[in-house]
């Protein structure tokens, strides 16, 4: 592999990863939506359906503790690989 596709990979990779994690938001604000409206639509709240949606919540929030947009991956590298 040459570095003018080393580069292109490189670039790349984070494109799709922020990629897969907007989608995984608009995944996760869907789900959200729909168990909220499952759990209103029949009239009386359950203890299952409380549970199920403070664990979707909890999920939601940790994924979007994932993101990749703080930068953490850079602070990582060692300072060779980040000069060059």
């Amino acid at each position: 592999m040459n570095k003018q596709q080393n580069s292109e990979v490189s670039a790349f990779l984070p494109m799709l990863q922020k990629g897969i994690w907007l989608f995984g938001i608009l995944s996760w604000i869907f789900g959200l939506t729909d168990r909220t409206i499952a759990l209103l639509s029949d009239g009386y709240l359950s203890a299952i359906d409380i549970v199920q949606l403070f664990t979707a919540s909890f999920f939601f929030i940790s994924w979007l503790l994932l993101s990749p947009f703080l930068g953490l991956n850079s602070q990582s590298r060692p300072k060779e690989e980040a000069s060059s």
